[in-house]
Order: C-alpha cells, then sequence, then structure tokens
C-alpha cells in the first residue's frame, strides 16, 4: 500500500507537503487522495476504495467512494494539514493491519501444515519412510534448498551422533552415512549437547567465540554454496534430544537453483524466529514419532523373536521338515507380490498393504504350529508300522520258523519211534528239504509285509495275501495258537496309501485345528486379526474335498489359496522325510498343475507360481526380513520426490566409497 500524498490542481497549493499532482480521473492505487467535490465527481467509479479521499467543499454530492475526511471548502491551510496527517497515520494503521492479518493467515496455515504433519508422521509406523518424510516436511514448511538429519545412538557406552539422511535441490549427490563424537565441535553436535536451536545468517561469517566450525569440504566438492542454516534439537517430551535437525539456504524462490555464488547471495535468506518456531514445533512432533515407531519396532521385533521359537519348536519336533514354514512362508509372500505385478484376470485389482504381507507371512510362518498337539509317532511315521511293532512281527516269524521246525521234528521222531529204527540220511534229507520249504514261505509272508509296510499305494494282490496271514498261526510254548498278523498289525498294514491309519489321518488332519486354537489366544492387533482364518484354511480345496471344514471355492480367500500352492510344492520338493522321496521341480510344477485341473487347487495362481519361477527366487529369512511394497509412500503434505540417492553405508568395502568419503560428508560437521 503506498503512502503517497496525491493532490489534484485546485488543491495542490495549499500545502507545503510532498505531493504528487494527479488529475481527475487518473488511476490511484492507494495513498493520501486530496481534492475537491467537483474533481471527485470526475472519478466516477474508477475512485480507488483503497486510497484516504480528503474531499473540500460543501454540498452533498453522491460518490463511488466514502471519503475519510470532508472540509468545508473554505477550511484553513492548517486545518487541511492536519486533516493530511491524519490520514497518513490511518495509512500506516492500515498496513499494520493488513501485515498482522497476513502474519495470522500464515500462522493459522502453518497450524493447520503442523497438525496434518503431525497425523502423516503418527501414521508412519517405517523407521526409514518416518525420517524421510519429517527432513522433506520440514524443508517445505520453510522453503530450505537442502538439510540433513542425525540420530543419537549408543555403541558400547559412548554416545555417537550417527548422519543418516541428506536431501538438496540443487545437488542430488550421494551421501555416506557416518557418526562422529556427540560434541559442540560440529554445529550438529553443538544443538545435540545443548539441546538449543541455532540459526546462523551465513556459515563463513561466524563469531570467533562459538565452539563450532563450518566444514566447507562438502560445497567445495560439489559446486554447493551453503549460506543459511537452521539446526533443531528432535527432543523428546522429558527433554532427552535424539537427533538433530538441520536445514540449510532458506530460498526466496522454491525453485532456484544453489550453485554460484551469485545464486546464493540473491536467493538465500537467513531463518527467521518464525522458521525457528516452526522447526521447533515440527521437531517436537517428530521426536515423537520417532519413539513411537521405535517402540512399535521394539514390539515388532518382541514378537518376531516369539514366532521364530514357535517355528523352531515345531521344526524340533520334526527335523525331517526343517525350514518347511519359512519357505512357505516366503513361497506365499513373493506369490502374493507376484500376482500383484502381474495379476491374473481373476485378481486384477487384488493389493496388499505393508500390514496384509505381514499378516500373510504371519500366517504361513505358524500355519503348522498345531503339529505340536500331534503325537510324535503320528508325526514322525515313517512307515505303517512303527519300528518296535514291526521288530514284533520279525521276532514272531522266527519263532513260527523255530515252531514249525519243532513240529516237524516231533512228527519224525515219532515216525521212527512207530517204525522202531533210527533216521537215515534219506530221512534227514527230506526233513532238511521241508524245513527250508517252510521257512522259505514265512521268508516270502514277511517279505510281503515289509513291502505292504512301505507308505507306497498298496498293491491287491499284497492286500490279499496280508488278509491270509491273520489266519496263519504257529503254537506256542504253551500250546496255544499264535497268529504270524495281529489285527491291529494288519489293519495298519492294510492302509491304501501312505504311512497313516484311518485314526492317525484324523489325528494329524488336526493340527489345523490345532493352530486355529492356539492362534486364536494371541491378542493380535487389529491389523493382523487375520492371521488364525489364513493358517486355517492351508488344507482346504476348491472342490470342497479339503479340511478341516471342507470349504468350496467361494470360501477360500485368496492369501489361503496361495499358501497352500506353496505348502504343496514344498513338501513334495523338499528332502526326503522318513514316509517319502522329494521329487524334482518339474515333477512338483506338474502334479500341482494336475492337482489344478482336478478342481483342488487354484489353476490361476498355479500358472503365476509356475511362469514368475517363485519356487527358484533366493530364500530370504522371513522372521527378520520384511518384504515391502516397490516404493515409499509420498507424503501428500511435502508433494515433493526426494531429492537424494540413498545413503551409503559406512561400513561399505568398496573402495570407490572410501575415496569419497571426504567429499561427500554433510557441511556444518566440524
Amino acid at each position: 500500500m503506498s503512502n503517497e500524498l496525491l493532490m489534484t490542481a485546485d488543491v495542490a497549493k495549499r500545502t507545503a507537503r510532498t505531493h504528487r499532482v494527479v488529475r481527475p480521473g487518473d488511476a490511484v492505487a492507494g495513498g493520501v487522495v486530496v481534492t475537491t467535490e467537483r474533481s471527485l465527481a470526475a472519478w466516477g467509479g474508477g475512485a480507488s476504495q483503497d486510497a484516504v479521499w480528503i474531499v473540500l467543499g460543501s454540498r452533498a454530492a453522491s460518490s463511488a467512494v466514502r471519503p475519510f475526511l470532508k472540509l468545508p471548502a473554505g477550511c484553513s491551510d492548517a486545518h487541511l494539514d492536519s486533516a493530511i496527517e491524519s490520514a497518513l497515520e490511518v495509512l500506516v494503521l492500515r498496513e499494520r493491519l493488513a501485515d498482522q492479518r497476513r502474519e495470522t493467515a500464515i500462522a493459522h496455515e502453518r497450524q493447520v501444515d503442523l497438525v496434518r504433519v503431525g497425523i502423516a508422521l503418527t501414521a508412519e509406523r517405517d523407521l526409514e519412510r518416518l525420517l524421510q518424510l519429517i527432513l522433506t516436511t520440514a524443508r517445505e514448511l520453510v522453503n530450505a534448498d537442502a538439510g540433513s538429519l542425525y540420530l543419537i545412538e549408543d555403541r558400547n557406552g559412548d554416545r555417537l551422533l550417527r548422519f543418516v539422511l541428506a536431501q538438496n535441490d540443487s545437488v542430488p549427490a550421494s551421501m555416506v552415512t557416518t557418526t562422529m563424537p556427540l560434541d559442540t565441535g560440529s554445529l550438529a553436535g553443538y544443538v545435540a549437547t545443548t539441546g538449543e536451536p541455532v540459526g546462523v545468517e551465513d556459515v563463513r561469517r561466524l563469531p570467533p567465540d562459538v565452539p563450532y566450525r563450518f566444514n566447507p569440504s562438502f560445497d567445495l566438492a560439489i559446486g554447493y554454496h551453503t549460506r543459511s542454516v537452521l539446526t533443531a534439537p528432535i527432543a523428546t517430551r522429558s527433554g532427552q534430544v535424539i537427533g538433530v535437525l538441520q536445514l540449510i539456504n532458506r530460498k526466496l524462490d522454491r525453485h532456484a537453483r544453489i550453485l554460484s555464488t551469485d545464486a546464493a547471495d540473491t536467493q538465500v535468506r537467513p531463518f527467521g524466529h518464525g522458521e525457528v518456531a516452526l522447526i521447533r514445533a515440527l521437531a517436537a512432533q517428530a521426536a515423537v514419532a520417532i519413539e513411537n515407531t521405535r517402540l512399535v519396532q521394539e514390539i515388532e521385533h518382541l514378537f518376531e523373536g516369539f514366532v521364530r521359537a514357535a517355528v523352531v519348536t515345531i521344526e524340533q519336533r520334526d527335523p525331517s521338515t526343517s525350514g518347511h514354514s519359512l519357505r512357505v512362508a516366503h513361497y506365499t509372500t513373493s506369490l502374493a507380490r507376484a500376482v500383484e505385478q502381474e495379476p491374473p484376470e481373476p485378481y486384477r485389482g487384488l493389493r496388499f498393504s505393508r500390514d496384509e504381507m505381514t499378516q500373510l507371512r504371519y500366517a504361513a510362518l505358524l500355519h503348522d504350529f498345531g503339529k505340536i498337539g500331534v503325537r510324535e509317532s503320528v508325526l514322525t511315521k515313517a512307515k505303517k508300522l512303527q519300528p518296535d511293532r514291526l521288530a514284533l512281527v520279525q521276532e514272531r516269524f522266527r519263532h513260527a520258523a523255530r515252531a514249525h521246525e519243532v513240529v516237524m521234528l516231533r512228527r519224525l521222531l515219532e515216525a521212527l519211534q512207530q517204525l522202531g529204527r533210527a533216521p537215515t540220511d534219506a530221512d534227514l534229507a527230506n526233513f532238511e528239504v521241508s524245513l527250508r520249504q517252510v521257512k522259505a514261505d514265512l521268508d516270502n509272508q514277511l517279505a510281503v509285509v515289509l513291502a505292504a509296510n512301505e507308505p507306497a499305494v498298496l498293491e491287491d494282490a499284497t492286500a490279499h495275501v496280508l488278509s491270509g496271514l491273520q489266519r496263519h498261526a504257529f503254537v506256542g510254548d504253551d500250546g496255544a495258537d499264535i497268529p504270524l498278523l495281529l489285527p491291529e498289525e494288519a489293519r495298519a498294514l492294510s492302509v491304501p496309501r501312505g504311512s497313516l491309519d484311518e485314526i492317525e489321518r484324523r489325528e494329524m488332519e488336526s493340527h489345523v485345528v490345532h493352530s486355529y486354537q492356539f492362534l486364536l489366544t494371541i491378542p493380535w492387533p487389529k491389523r493382523f486379526a487375520d492371521v488364525p482364518r489364513i493358517a486355517y484354511g492351508h488344507h482346504e480345496k476348491l472342490n470342497g474335498r479339503g479340511y478341516p471344514n471342507r470349504l468350496v471355492e467361494e470360501q477360500i480367500p485368496p492369501e489361503v489359496r496361495m499358501m497352500t500352492v506353496s505348502d504343496i510344492y514344498d513338501a513334495l520338493t523338499t528332502g526326503d522325510r522318513p514316509y517319502k522321496h522329494a521329487v524334482a521341480p518339474e515333477r512338483a510344477l506338474a502334479i500341482l498343475e494336475d492337482e489344478a485341473q482336478r478342481g483342488f487347487l487354484d489353476a490361476a495362481l498355479v500358472k503365476v507360481f509356475a511362469d514368475a519361477r517363485i519356487y527358484a527366487r533366493p530364500l530370504t529369512d522371513p522372521v527378520v526380513v520384511e518384504p515391502r511394497r516397490r516404493g515409499a509412500r509420498r507424503d501428500q503434505l511435502a508433494g515433493a520426490r526426494l531429492r537424494s540417492a540413498p545413503p551409503r553405508s559406512a561400513t561399505s568395502r568398496d573402495p570407490r566409497d572410501r575415496g569419497r568419503a571426504a567429499a561427500a560428508s554433510p557441511p556444518c560437521l566440524s
């Protein structure tokens, strides 16, 4: 708003004040305008509402503006000067009021921004993305060209300041994560030590009495020009400093690049009190968010430890299945990602959030936990008969051979006694032939038993022999008949396929119920509430012939279908188990396709599993390595992409990294 004094020619000579003569009808942007009634009428509707009008005259003339003062045409020059003075003071007050309104609007806008930022920070649980969000938002709030973020960490009893993140609009350079002592020698260290923010107008002109110094190596290495710096502590509500937020070069033009001295001198401004207050408020919110995220991570790590212990417990009961749960989790989550990236027709639009993927992983890791409730003799049963029972059967056949030999000897002795003579060589030879035949028959029968004991498909001929063996008996020491096979042994050996009889099969199948009941006892957070349900259904089949609930296709969710495919593949291909041999991947895939054609498995998922070579992807430990969706979620407030490449590890063994370390160090470190 202009504070200029404007006067029309008919009143211009009545004051000694500096003024500019205007003609009626000229454009007037503001200021104080002194004119007469007749001249004001000439302006018509073009008279500016922003100007303060003083009108001389006594007639009541209509006008598009309402004059600030209306004085008689014959008023003294002194009265006119006094009126002009008052009008100029009104202009000053108007400007102050406008400034206050602008500041109030800016403050309100910043408060709204802080509320939105607080909501966004609270919603983000991934620490890496949270730190990116904090730095990006801070820079955008104060229009900073660059920025860095540091976290305090304890190492072997020493507290260090770790540089973890950098962003720069002008120079998108890679940064090396480094640590430095937590002392006042650097600007970041000074703020972390004292807990007070520090604003530097120009790092080239630091006061001689401050303990910190500016390190220009970064600027020299990549052609950057650091001027103003604002460094604020990230402190918890209790006052504990957990990190430092550093903002560099507050710009007039958001799109300017600070790559020359002239650009720095013309575009960079110091951070004012308003920016300091704003960043302090943001840093306080950031501290709460970081602490909450760390707490959540600690809880998640604790729960991950529980999951790992549960998986180890399962596999210790059956070492032959070692790694099964980890592999099923790996296959299942990989299959879910593959379906997202190249969705088959039935699954177009299917997406899994980070929590949903973690939920699926937990369900896959714990899907077999219920096996802890299955008897070990059933869980690890390799043959149809338990080893001790098979040993009894074999011993019984040996006793049968001796019993038959005793019976044959008695018959020979009785015959010789009736004949009243001693046995001849021919008698003994005939005895040996008969005895060998009896033993050969028993050996053949035992071979049938051993063949039937294998968990393969039972042949009809073998089943017929087993049925007859129940009726074959030999005489025991007490004279009672002893059958070669007891009824329960014959039942076990007559299982048509596999090693488990009907009772044992039901006990084994009950592991899904045990898993479900166990998982229901865990107080899952809401985002993982479906873990029990997903794990419960991994033996269901689309045609309703699975167990335990005989669900049909419409009742089985995609996550369960994926786990079922993964579970069957791993069961087919893993190392030899006591009751089966592993098959090659090609054979396993063929079996999956056959099961899909028969309506047991989801054909679309089996195809993705094969085409995407899920089975060939390198296994990462899903207990400690979380799968992530490609790309970080973009901050809605900042709305700008990250300006710097991800930090390299300070422990990198690449000699090129060590050579770049000095040039890539963040400014203001020392």
